[in-house]
């Protein structure tokens, strides 16, 4: 069974393949946390300690008794008011403004199958059987049943958690905080790895050491955002990529977000995760229920194999639908090949000279749309300018699948120009706050789609474009963060209820969609990377990684995004040098190299190269296609570290049985005489022999991983190799 009960310790048990998670209802009714870790089968209730700390407060039941102490305890889901002064996971205040509350075991049921959570995403089981924990908490005073539910993915070594709180009273009551997921440890020897950045360079990893006190990561832009990620691992002081105790927690959402992560004054450590409480209050009347985004948890020896739960999770319980598995198409996006100034002709002469190169979609970019020359005018305006293609949509879609490929659109649809019709129409249905003046990103507002008629007006326009073109893929952007929060509707104003009822409002945008258009491709956009979460990927099983395509900047933005998503989540692009984000020029094989280890495809017209340089792209896109499943299916390894590896950047893609293994280096830096370096591969069978493809080589499995593969020393700046190592199969 992977959920269990002793009634006579009151422990409550959840087992993965790999995994023992475990809990107990203390001595006064709460709900203390007792171990996350290792597969075990055994009581850990000696783990609890009691001691008089003195100056901690105690519950009334044990005012007599001072070494039981809810400041000096692990807790599995904690809350303000109980005399626990570290970070809190549940914050509610009753309808005459006061907040406290003492959350006390009130029972639990366990249920086959998953749960899901209305409006918003969850982790879905197809075809692996999944468990869910349900735990009752309830406060004497305040009339609210919070209910802890615990989704059990033992195949993939991955517990989810999401929370429901219910109001059973009749006066309002207002939820200031409400983590999705809470985790506390007895001890600090942790590191904290989050995943920060800014526009253009995303999800750089840094680990830093726990400090006693609070450290905390997260988002008020109304986005997951460019600057951190709702992602992040503890980890032993000293893991690696193979060893140590490291523990993942990812939150399903697109919002604003808050992690904390804290060493209290007994060397504990506890780790909060759900949706940003600041400027947050979700009033709940009589009989209402407000359900948290759910949280992704997972344990592992090692950042690799902690990666690989990851990988499979995103890859088989949270993306859906038709692309899912199929492979994805190699595209061709016109944004970087004509930006604004365009006509359907041109467009016509891009899709006919990449069609010929095996390129299989061409996505029209921003332009089609309104009066839309420029940044400064034309969004939320969806309907087709044919006075500047020359033509319908649906003759150049034709057009262009009469080459052989597939027709695809960018839209924006939460955003509008000030010079808009749909502005000028409908003003208030902008996030706006009366007698302001707005602040401005792009030139352009945001649209409310807290408000559902918001979100249908643009669904409508955009769902009628989609079918009167047969579009067969959407790349949805967002590009600017949220500012000025405050709803034109009657009723709540709050602005973090606003702000969840947004992304609420998104999701179902996203959901009529591929409810509308089931085989529709959907690649998420915000900026790049804004809003790169599971949450998204969800819905769209391929995001834009960065809107930096420089080949060398991405190993370090792809190396980050690793650690939580798998590289079929990555979108990635070959693009035109010099690059136009940092000017620099790197070969057309090293920038192949670095796009093939995510969705691949072109950004640039491939009109204006060489006769030999189109030769080149008719090889990577066949060997794209020859090692999609290794890529797409295999187990991901980071074989360098960019902290600590200056002169190259290495990947491999192993399968799952050992049988082969597909190993990227591309050399960052250049040395008279240099020394030789060599790569360590991993996930192959140490007894077994592997053919090298590409110079034939036969080399033992033990060998490639022990002792490594030299990198040649070439006088080339940015130079890749790719290397395939095939099991050579022997006779008996």
């Amino acid at each position: 069974m992977a959920i269990r009960f002793d009634e006579k310790d009151r422990t409550i048990t959840l087992h993965t393949k790999n995994t023992t998670y475990q809990m107990k209802v203390g001595r006064y009714g709460h709900l203390l946390h007792l171990y996350y870790g290792r597969r075990l089968a055994a009581d850990m209730s000696y783990l609890l300690t009691f001691y008089d700390r003195g100056f901690s407060a105690n519950p009334y039941e044990s005012r007599n008794d001072k070494t039981y102490s809810m400041d000096a305890i692990p807790q599995e889901y904690s809350c303000y008011g109980n005399g626990d002064f570290r970070c809190s996971a549940f914050e509610a205040a009753d309808n005459d403004g006061v907040s406290g509350c003492d959350l006390r075991y009130a029972g639990h049921e366990v249920k086959k199958g998953r749960y899901a959570i209305p409006g918003l995403p969850a982790a879905h089981c197809e075809e692996r059987a999944s468990d869910t924990l349900v735990v009752r908490l309830v406060d004497e005073r305040l009339p609210l049943m919070v209910e802890l539910y615990y989704g059990v993915m033992e195949e993939t070594d991955v517990i989810t958690r999401a929370v429901c709180i219910k109001n059973t009273g009749k006066k309002p009551v207002t939820l200031t905080k409400i983590a999705s997921a809470m985790l506390d440890f007895t001890d600090c020897r942790y590191d904290l790895l989050h995943f920060h950045g800014r526009h253009g360079n995303e999800r750089m990893m840094e680990r830093v050491p726990l400090m006693t006190g609070r450290m905390s990561v997260g988002s008020r832009r109304g986005v997951s955002s460019h600057q951190h990620n709702p992602f992040v691992i503890l980890a032993d002081r000293d893991a690696t990529e193979d060893c140590g105790d490291c523990y993942g927690m990812s939150l399903l959402y697109s919002g604003n977000f808050l992690c904390e992560a804290e060493r209290d004054q007994y060397s504990q450590t506890r780790l909060v995760m759900g949706i940003g409480s600041e400027n947050f209050a979700a009033v709940l009347s009589g009989g209402e229920v407000f359900w948290t985004p759910e949280a992704a948890l997972t344990y592992a020896q090692g950042f690799a194999a902690l990666s690989w739960n990851f990988h499979r999770l995103v890859r088989e319980n949270i993306c859906r639908g038709a692309y899912r598995d199929a492979r994805r198409p190699v595209l061709i996006n016109n944004w970087e090949a004509t930006y604004f100034d365009f006509t359907g002709e041109k467009i016509i002469e891009i899709a006919r000279e990449a069609a010929s190169l095996g390129v299989e979609m061409l996505v029209l970019d921003d332009g089609w749309f309104g009066t839309r020359d420029g940044e400064n005018s034309g969004l939320g305006d969806w309907y087709v300018n044919e006075k500047k293609l020359g033509m319908s949509l649906n003759e150049l879609a034709s057009r262009i699948r009469a080459t052989g490929m597939k027709f695809g659109l960018w839209i924006e649809p939460e955003a509008v120009s000030v010079d808009s019709d749909l502005y000028r129409a409908h003003r208030d249905w902008v996030l706006e706050i009366p007698g302001k003046k707005p602040v401005m990103g792009r030139n352009q507002l945001v649209l409310d789609f807290s408000r559902p008629e918001v979100v249908d007006h643009v669904f409508a326009q955009i769902a009628g474009v989609i079918a009167g073109a047969d579009v067969s893929y959407i790349k949805m952007d967002m590009n600017r963060s949220i500012t000025d929060v405050c709803t034109a509707a009657d009723g709540r104003q709050n602005e973090g209820e606003v702000m969840h009822r947004y992304v609420l409002g998104v999701y179902r945008f996203l959901e009529m969609l591929l409810e509308r258009f089931p085989h529709l491709l959907i690649e998420g956009c915000c900026g790049g990377g804004g809003r790169f979460d599971m949450g998204m990927l969800y819905y769209t099983p391929q995001i834009w990684c960065s809107d930096n395509t420089d080949a060398i900047e991405r190993t370090a933005i792809q190396y980050g995004t690793s650690f939580g998503y798998p590289p079929c989540t990555m979108g990635a692009h070959v693009s035109a040098v010099p690059n136009h984000q940092t000017g620099r020029t790197a070969s057309l094989e090293t920038r192949a190299a670095v796009a093939m280890a995510g969705t691949f495809g072109y950004e640039l017209d491939l009109n204006r190269i060489s006769e030999a340089e189109k030769e080149l792209v008719r090889g990577q896109i066949r060997a794209y296609k020859k090692y999609y499943d290794l890529v797409h299916r295999g187990r991901y390894f980071r074989l360098s570290d960019p902290a600590k590896q200056r002169e190259f950047a290495a990947f491999e893609f192993a399968a799952e049985d050992g049988s082969a293994a597909l190993v990227t280096v591309v050399t960052l830096t250049t040395h008279c005489n240099a020394p030789v370096s060599y790569v360590r591969l991993k996930g192959l069978k140490a007894d077994a022999l592997y053919r090298n493809e590409q110079e034939g080589g036969l080399y033992a499995g033990a060998a490639l991983m022990y002792a490594g593969f030299p990198i040649p020393v070439v006088m080339q700046e940015y130079a890749s190799f790719q290397w395939h190592f095939t099991e050579e199969k022997q006779e008996n």
